[in-house]
């Protein structure tokens, strides 16, 4: 990443980089537009950082949120032969999905 006045300016070719390690393919217009996106989030970490939070306590979330825990009861299912009717292709059993990593896991 390039600098000019110490602020970090990520080139199109960091983007880039960074899309090729994403695995996502993006033509030269969505770079760019990545670039901009970029470049905003790195600018309001920026001002973050400016911020004074002396005495702030560290919060789990912003809200008093409570999560409503209600017990895991079964319910009525589907007929396996009738939810294996609805699938749009199933082996054996089961019903098929796309394969969705590669070899190795990744």
């Amino acid at each position: 990443m390039t600098s000019s006045n110490s602020k970090p300016q990520p080139t199109l070719e960091d983007v880039a980089k960074v899309a090729s390690l994403s695995r996502l393919a993006l033509d030269d217009a969505a770079l760019d537009s990545a670039r901009v996106d970029l470049l905003a989030i790195l600018e309001h970490v920026a001002n973050l950082q400016t911020l004074d939070v002396e005495g702030v306590e560290p919060m789990p979330r912003p809200q008093d949120t409570v999560n409503r825990l209600a017990e895991d009861e079964p319910g009525p299912t589907l007929d396996r032969d009738v939810l294996l009717a609805m699938a749009p292709k199933t082996e054996g059993h089961f019903i098929a999905v796309p394969k969705v990593l590669g070899e190795g896991g990744a």
